[in-house]
């Protein structure tokens, strides 16, 4: 969380920019002192704010938030590296999201291991609405993970990035 930061010295000393009859005032200086001290912390941030949309600079509490923005699955039990990468790449992942190169790139920047994807190519259509796709023209994804991965990480992002109605076949490679 963004809060004061005790010591900070304002970079506009309030107290500095008061008409000449009061520089010598005690009770001036510090009252302005004291809004110094609190606007502080404001005042910085708004000179480096470029810097917080930089997500190599970006404080993580800062790119959790810009996650949000960019609808980033960002979870605060993954490493500060790993966040920064899926703000970065989110809009790409959104705009591939169901093609079998999303799926690479999702599980790429999730992961950062090989990915490997195929996809079947498989359609299916009906003139009248049925529960399941026929059996032998279902399509499939098929995933190759090389290394080691969190399976449950994998799971997760494969059920955000595929279809609900395509198979999915995930083989993990040392």
């Amino acid at each position: 969380m963004r809060g004061s930061v005790p010591g900070l010295v304002s970079p506009h000393p309030i107290g500095q920019q008061l008409p000449a009859v009061y520089l010598e005032d005690d009770f001036a200086q510090r009252f302005t002192a004291g809004l110094d001290e609190v606007l502080a912390p404001i005042l910085l941030t708004l000179d480096c704010l470029d810097a917080y949309f930089d997500l190599g600079l970006a404080p993580p509490d800062f790119v959790d938030w810009l996650a949000g923005w960019v609808a980033a699955p960002v979870d605060g039990d993954r490493p500060p590296d790993v966040r920064r990468e899926l703000v970065r790449h989110a809009v790409e992942v959104h705009r591939w999201r169901g093609t079998a190169r999303g799926v690479a790139l999702a599980l790429r920047v999730a992961t950062g291991t090989q990915v490997e994807v195929t996809d079947s190519g498989g359609v299916t259509c009906s003139a009248t609405p049925t529960d399941a796709p026929p059996p032998d023209e279902a399509p499939e994804v098929r995933v190759r993970l090389h290394g080691e991965v969190d399976e449950t990480l994998v799971r997760q992002v494969l059920a955000s990035a595929v279809p609900a109605h395509v198979r999915v076949t995930l083989e993990t490679q040392p």
